[in-house]
């Protein structure tokens, strides 16, 4: 019985010259990058979810604003996002009350703290992203860059067994068989690379969320000095002029 053809990936690869061995390097240093940045990111999110729910928790169980200034005075600026969204909207509060005579132009003090709060806001988000370009890089060429070795594998396996002169169908079927395994590799580098883009995606967007609704009822709380409550009992009062007007009207 003849003895079929024995696969040895490393020894293909290592047949494959420089160029093959350049592709597993590449291959290798964005399975490690992603993997890095999927551990890492995923802890932070988590790490991020909860020292939220902790930070609003304790921030709305002021009193007042005094006892909430005082508060925020207490945390360091680089401790939190939400803590630094605080600091700067306190801070930007206080500078349009100090050189509000100074004339602010047409900016209202509610829009000059949301603007502040705004860019805040922003910076807190790109900052949250960063790392995903990787990720997102990693899932694209990934596969393109294993098949660019499985193209130049099968290139070489075809030069070699022209140069054997012996083209069974044992002898072709192997060593392209082989080449394959480079474009399996580029796919398991990009498939959890791109799962965990649109994990971690939608991750920061659900914390972005949760710094947007702190920052919204913060601004209310420095403009009108309250936080919104939808469940009270609202009561709306209609001057008794404007209610003849209606009556007159619907007549």
């Amino acid at each position: 019985m003849q003895k079929g053809y024995e696969f040895n990936s490393l020894d293909f690869i290592a047949a494959g010259g420089a160029v093959s061995m350049l592709v597993v390097i590449i291959l290798l240093l964005m399975s490690i990058a992603s993997w890095y940045l999927i551990v890492t990111k995923s802890l932070l999110a988590w790490r991020l979810r909860v020292a939220f729910k902790t930070y609003a928790q304790e921030f709305w169980s002021q009193v007042n604003l005094s006892n909430i200034s005082n508060f925020i005075s207490t945390i360091k600026p680089d401790d939190l996002a939400l803590a630094r969204l605080a600091k700067q909207a306190f801070a930007a509060s206080v500078h349009y009350q100090c050189y509000e005579a100074k004339k602010m132009g047409t900016v209202g003090h509610d829009e000059f703290v949301a603007r502040a709060m705004n860019r805040t806001i922003a910076d807190e988000s790109t900052q949250i992203e960063s790392g995903l370009t990787v990720l997102a890089s990693v899932g694209s060429v990934s596969p393109f860059v294993g098949l660019f070795g499985t193209v130049w594998g099968i290139y070489h396996a075809l030069a070699s067994i022209s140069l054997s002169g012996q083209a069974t169908l044992d002898k072709v079927a192997g060593p392209v068989g082989e080449a394959l395994i480079m474009t399996a590799l580029g796919l398991a580098v990009a498939i959890p690379a791109v799962l965990a883009y649109n994990a971690i995606v939608r991750s920061n967007r659900m914390l972005v969320s949760q710094i947007e609704s702190f920052g919204y009822d913060l601004h209310n709380l420095l403009i009108t000095g309250a936080v919104i409550n939808p469940e009270a009992n609202i009561k709306i009062a209609i001057p008794a002029k404007e209610r003849l007007h209606a009556v007159e009207v619907l007549a």
